[in-house]
């Protein structure tokens, strides 16, 4: 944990101390409990914690955790055959390219009464907006490896095992952790909308609850854990991109 927490530690410092910046300027401007002060919030969010927000921060997390990786699952190999196949990408480009505009949030009642009220149907709404994006993103990872590099791994006469191992692996990876980035950003939006129907947990209802009780100290508070929840998100993709990718930050130190 301390590693991750010195991971970018100066970057987010800063980023923190911007955005505290705005938010008193905010809350100064508007001179309202509507923009609550960053220390009345923070003060909330340390009470709330203790008392329950804790749990719904789990069930937040648990859903966006299930529905990341279930994409990673299946967009993954299917953009892995995209990528390596003319005959796949024939046949499930025009697929991709139909449905990925499709606003998929509008499906969650019909998902809800195909899968039930429960997390399933929000899991898998989830799914079926970020998969697209990984799918894609593996995809061009391996339709950009070099026509040389290609001809080079044949002459070396690298088996298929091998040929993933040291020429499409390296060429996908840095991509698909590019893709979850944005996948991640992508699920807390969606879970916001989607822990708003017949659920009791998640930060997503805890929000809108507060806003409906006017409390919007405690709805910042709210707010102010998806953020925390992001960060560390972010930061162990961060580091998880560092120990699979390490080609990537050759030029760091430069």
């Amino acid at each position: 944990m301390k590693a991750l927490l010195s991971l970018g530690s100066n970057r987010i410092v800063r980023g923190i101390l911007l955005v505290l910046a705005a938010w008193y300027g905010l809350h100064f401007a508007v001179g309202s409990n509507i923009i609550p002060s960053p220390h009345a919030t923070l003060a909330a969010l340390y009470r709330l914690v203790k008392n329950g927000l804790l749990l719904h921060m789990l069930y937040s997390l648990y859903r966006i955790a299930a529905a990341v990786s279930l994409a990673i699952l299946a967009g993954a190999p299917l953009g892995l055959w995209t990528g390596l196949s003319q005959r796949a990408d024939t046949i499930l480009s025009p697929v991709i390219y139909i449905l990925y505009p499709v606003p998929k949030a509008a499906m969650l009642p019909v998902l809800m009464l195909l899968l039930g009220l429960g997390d399933l149907s929000k899991i898998v709404l989830i799914i079926t907006i970020i998969v697209f994006q990984i799918l894609i993103a593996v995809r061009d990872g391996v339709r950009e490896i070099p026509g040389d590099q290609r001809m080079s791994v044949r002459s070396l006469g690298l088996n298929r095992k091998q040929t993933y191992l040291h020429l499409v692996l390296p060429a996908v990876l840095p991509k698909l952790v590019s893709a979850l980035r944005i996948c991640v950003g992508i699920s807390f939006s969606i879970l916001f909308f989607a822990e708003n129907f017949a659920t009791n947990y998640g930060v997503g209802y805890f929000i809108m609850n507060s806003w409906t009780m006017v409390n919007y100290t405690d709805m910042f508070a709210g707010i102010t854990a998806l953020s925390l929840m992001g960060i560390v998100l972010f930061l162990l993709i961060d580091k998880a991109e560092r120990k699979l990718c390490p080609w990537v930050f050759l030029n760091d130190s430069k």
